[in-house]
């Protein structure tokens, strides 16, 4: 155990005097978190999310009639007859707060930005009139090829006021993989930067959004954000137009609970992205509870992820402002002056909740750096991982070098449900290498190969009653077949994610990967976030992929192809490759040593940082490498090219 809740934890949370409530409501007594969660995803469902709606004092109108109409996957319906708006209950934070500070921008492309509450709400009402003006209204989509910046907050919140409908993609993503996105959803007006610098190097998005712009037919107008310079001229509206002055106040159109708040995307890394519908209501409801709850966050929180616009994170970065915090947003290269960058900022910006990838913390482990004993992060009192399973080891070095007192709580969730099934708690402790809890109304289970749930062994991870913030469906699917057969074809009438997980007998869990990039060898199933684990901790592998090639029978096992990212100066020759399967043999299983051991510059990723497991096992049994990954949803394609080549004589030896 690396951390417990304090002796006062029950009387001191948010989520401890939810408890308290739900006790009122329910004439029942919950002796620990547990029992609360037990009852929030079994007889108290409909309970636990009307006293979600009440505690946060939730402004519909009119108000629901019933909590959920049935309890049925996919089709429920959250909140009917309610009518209420997401931008509403952002806005509304800042009442009596107008001349305290609401957003930071931090960036390398400009000056730090800092928004009060006052300015905030005044550009939300500029903005939504400058959107009016360019004809936009109750469900147009507005489309956002713009980076993690304030101006981005506030037309987010501008669309949303009206009713229209938000997508984004961050400036990085490549021509091709914006347009299979935007192009779905057909956008009316599209907001864009002209570039952007990454650490000392500046990127022009000029060509690029000449190129977008001429690939969406749909567009009516396109608004230009002045970032990198002012290289966008002709036929675009300036962002000093859209928030120019004007006399109109803001007001929000308020739209049913399931009416369309964003659009977002998933990976695309084969075939078009997904276009994933999240409404109003859902996504309110659903961070109202994660936040104010489960991260505690309160309105004199100082609140960091960093993200960018491509990834869910982002839109959950946002809902801070639900609760009130102070958002601290950052874009540029998170390594631009070594691995303290962030925590510099941190320390800078007096944040108290910091927010990271996985794989960051384990780069920092990696590199020996010792926040806490350069910098004062006194008043940071939570930790939050995402994005991958976070290692042992990783929780370890939080605890040691970051602080021994903050609330760790690495979330496992997607941009599924823009939120997280599973995460940290400040009622339950944090043990080394496990997510602490399954989160309250999210009915969460691990299942054999036979659909029975199972607990202390390793099972998919299935979510058994619905949530509001599962999608409203794909944009586009009028009969819901895609979204049907994206998660529940294999166990009809439950939620199937597609990760691994072992759910303790104490409530808490380990996610292991990806269940459609399993490593099976010899009836000896492994997730492939464990090899990670035990590869990644030699010294010299700064990064790894692995895959499983089967075999042709019982007989045959198959090639296991374990791809090495190195540290500089370090070889791959046949010492360091023997100390890599000795490893595996020792701290796994002499079934997963890998058959081959490659050394490569970098390991391919998406651009929110996954691990492109399937594509590169597609690419080495012999699928097209244009079929098997689409090059603009790589955040190096270069990394995929060179596996690509690679694999031609892989096949060939």
């Amino acid at each position: 155990m690396l951390w417990n809740p304090s002796d006062d934890a029950r009387a001191a949370t948010a989520l401890g005097r939810f408890a308290d409530e739900c006790e009122r409501r329910s004439g029942l007594e919950f002796s620990d978190y547990e029992a609360l969660w037990r009852w929030s995803t079994g007889d108290g469902l409909e309970d636990c999310w009307a006293a979600v709606w009440d505690v946060f004092d939730v402004v519909a109108d009119p108000s629901y009639e019933q909590v959920l109409d049935r309890r049925v996957m996919p089709g429920a319906t959250w909140f009917g007859g309610a009518r209420l708006n997401y931008a509403e209950h952002a806005c509304r934070m800042a009442e009596g707060r107008g001349d305290e500070t609401a957003l930071v921008g931090v960036s390398q492309s400009r000056d730090r930005v800092e928004l009060t509450w006052a300015d905030l709400v005044d550009q939300v009402r500029r903005v939504r009139a400058g959107l009016q003006r360019l004809g936009v209204g109750q469900g147009d989509r507005v489309a956002a090829y713009l980076p993690n910046i304030p101006e981005t907050v506030v037309a987010f919140l501008a669309a949303s006021s009206l009713g229209a409908v938000w997508t984004s993609c961050a400036p990085e993503f490549g021509v091709q993989a914006v347009l299979d996105r935007f192009r779905q959803v057909e956008p009316t007006v599209l907001l864009a930067v002209d570039g952007y610098r990454y650490g000392r190097r500046d990127v022009s998005r000029v060509d690029e959004l000449a190129a977008i712009r001429a690939g969406l037919p749909s567009l009516a107008a396109t608004v230009h954000v002045p970032y990198l310079g002012d290289g966008v001229r002709d036929g675009v509206v300036a962002w000093s137009d859209l928030s120019a002055d004007t006399d109109e106040p803001l007001s929000f159109v308020r739209v049913a609970p399931d009416h369309p708040l964003y659009v977002l995307y998933s990976s695309g890394t084969t075939g078009l992205p997904k276009p994933i519908v999240h409404g109003h209501g859902g996504i309110l409801l659903e961070h109202l509870k994660t936040l104010g709850l489960h991260a505690d966050l309160r309105s004199d929180d100082v609140f960091f992820w960093f993200t960018t616009t491509g990834w869910m994170m982002w839109n959950y970065l946002v809902s801070g402002l639900l609760h009130g915090a102070r958002l601290v947003l950052f874009d540029g290269d998170p390594n631009h002056d070594g691995p303290m960058t962030l925590w510099r900022l941190a320390a800078d910006e007096h944040v108290t909740w910091f927010g990271g990838g996985a794989p960051y913390f384990a780069a920092c482990e990696r590199a020996g750096v010792r926040p806490s004993d350069e910098l004062d992060l006194s008043r940071l009192r939570a930790v939050g991982s995402t994005g991958a399973p976070l290692s042992a080891d990783a929780f370890v070095w939080v605890y040691e070098h970051v602080s021994p007192d903050v609330l760790l709580s690495p979330i496992s969730g997607g941009t599924d449900v823009c939120s997280a099934f599973v995460g940290g708690s400040p009622l339950t402790p944090v043990w080394e290498g496990e997510i602490p809890c399954s989160y309250l109304g999210a009915a969460v289970a691990a299942f054999d190969e036979g659909g029975s749930p199972v607990v202390g062994v390793q099972g998919e991870l299935v979510v058994t009653e619905p949530m509001p913030s599962m999608p409203v469906g794909f944009w586009g699917d009028d009969d819901g077949s895609r979204y049907r057969a994206a998660y529940f074809d294999d166990y009809p009438g439950v939620w199937r994610h597609g990760d691994w997980v072992t759910i303790t007998d104490r409530g808490s869990c380990v996610i292991t990967g990806r269940s459609d990039a399993t490593l099976n060898r010899g009836g000896v199933r492994v997730g492939t976030a464990e090899i990670y684990r035990v590869v990644e901790a030699v010294d010299g592998v700064a990064d790894s992929l692995v895959v499983h090639l089967e075999g042709d029978g019982a007989d045959d096992p198959g090639e296991l192809v374990l791809f090495v990212a190195l540290d500089p100066d370090v070889v791959c020759d046949d010492a360091f490759v023997a100390t890599i399967r000795s490893t595996v043999r020792s701290g796994l299983s002499p079934r997963h040593v890998p058959d081959r051991v490659v050394a490569i510059r970098a390991v391919p990723t998406t651009l929110s940082g996954k691990k492109l497991e399937l594509p590169v096992k597609k690419v080495l049994q012999g699928v097209d490498p244009g079929e098997a990954a689409s090059r603009g949803a790589l955040k190096d394609p270069a990394a995929f090219d060179e596996i690509v080549d690679l694999a031609r004589s892989l096949r060939t030896d």
